[in-house]
């Protein structure tokens, strides 16, 4: 404790620092990734995806993100093991946010979208047996997050199929399909509000102190869902039809109506990505700031302020801003050809897992979720509309992420350990 009192100002100063570093690479990356399939799309561009994620990251980590920060900050490591001991908890989660950020920077700048979570996780894994033993990771609830790591991307997959299936079924091989997406955009729209709105209301608002019953909030996520069908429709009536070009291309105009739905997902994406993802910078930070300010008592919870999602929201825009497109082409361009109705149902799959998965509590990889919702509508048109050579070599990433956040992560731990100790 003596060495966490002499070193306060240095390690809230580094805590500040890594923590912003690391949103910033997961703006660069895990944003980039969620907004990729909307501006690969042409439904949006950059700049509109930096607005929509700037307002809907900081809206998805405050309401609904507690659960994930939980799990993230006290649950993979057993942290009262290092009550005798807590500079080394310090000097431990320092080392994963710096090697988090680090390794997200590398894959930014390749266009690797890899997974925030596998990259933060395995860190923090690696520091928990650098700095004690192999027996202080909770490794039932490690199992627990590494399988939701193959399920969910399976869900996603399953979930961008079926309802891109749907969007064949009732609107593209319909015989005047201009008016079938007339007549089910207002649907599409209701299920992007619905989905969100039950599991904030559900999971996500008791952190902020509003607790609803289980009737209220399905009808309030009904009546959510409603007013986005509502606005979805007087946005569909705006765009225009153009009947020459529509002898080109039989499904122009269907696309273009189907933008007002991918601004719908693109946001709900967002939201639930800040609601999953944000707490894996957060969390860390807040453990060592809490842990310095409590002159090294190690709690069971680490809270997580306001000012602290703030630091949060702005790196993540700063990140995607800079050099976000390079992970925004992979997504958007190189795995599958997105137009706004595929964009759409692997955006909302996307989303609705991610959504779930932070109700509950689990730290999911939305990259692998977007990823596997974006193979799905790429299968829906036959294995031939994938770029297999790109999903290798994103499969490739995947597997080197765990490992490199470990071994990044427990050589960064020994180096603060000789700086400080």
């Amino acid at each position: 404790m003596q060495i966490i009192a002499q070193n306060s100002s240095a390690l809230l100063f580094l805590a500040l620092a890594f923590g912003l570093y690391l949103t910033w690479g997961i703006g660069a990356n895990d944003v980039a990734n969620t907004m990729g399939t909307a501006v690969g799309s042409g439904s949006i561009t950059v700049k509109q995806a930096i607005v929509i994620a700037g307002v809907m990251e900081f809206a998805g980590a405050y309401l609904a993100g507690g659960g994930v920060t939980s799990t993230i900050s006290r649950e993979i490591v057993d942290n009262s093991l290092f009550q005798p001991v807590p500079e080394l908890l310090v000097l431990g989660m320092l080392a994963a946010l710096l090697a988090a950020a680090i390794w997200l920077m590398i894959a930014s700048l390749q266009g690797w979208p890899v997974s925030t979570t596998h990259t933060v996780v395995g860190a923090v894994v690696g520091i928990g047996v650098t700095a004690l033993d192999a027996e202080a990771v909770h490794w039932n609830t490690l199992g627990e997050i590494v399988a939701s790591w193959f399920i969910s991307p399976l869900l996603g997959g399953m979930i961008a199929l079926l309802l891109m299936m749907s969007i064949y079924r009732l609107i593209l091989n319909a015989e005047d399909p201009v008016t079938q997406v007339k007549r089910w955009g207002p649907a599409y729209a209701f299920l992007v509000g619905w989905i969100v709105a039950l599991v904030t209301l559900t999971k996500g608002l008791s952190h902020v102190g509003l607790h609803l019953t289980t009737l209220a909030s399905n009808l309030l996520a009904v009546l959510f869902g409603v007013l986005l069908a509502i606005i979805g429709k007087q946005m569909m009536r705006r765009v225009e039809i153009h009947a020459r070009k529509e002898k080109d291309f039989r499904y122009l105009s269907v696309e273009r109506l189907f933008i007002p739905m991918m601004i719908f997902t693109s946001a709900a994406m967002a939201f639930a990505h800040g609601s999953n993802d944000v707490a894996n910078g957060i969390g860390p930070m807040a453990a060592v700031i809490n842990l310095i300010n409590s002159g090294g008592e190690v709690a069971a919870k680490s809270p997580v302020a306001p000012w602290m999602l703030f630091i949060g929201g702005i790196g993540i825009v700063v990140g995607l801003a800079t050099y976000g497109y390079r992970v925004i082409q992979t997504i958007g361009t190189r795995i599958t050809q997105l137009t706004p109705t595929k964009a759409y149902a692997a955006t909302l799959a996307a989303a609705s897992v991610v959504v779930l998965a932070s109700g509950f509590g689990l730290p999911v990889s939305t990259t692998h979720i977007v990823v596997g919702a974006v193979l799905g509508v790429g299968i829906a048109r036959g294995i031939g509309a994938i770029n297999m050579k790109t999903v290798g070599g994103v499969l490739l990433s995947w597997f080197v992420t765990v490992p490199a956040g470990a071994l990044l992560a427990a050589l960064l731990y020994l180096l603060l350990k000789g700086i400080f100790l």
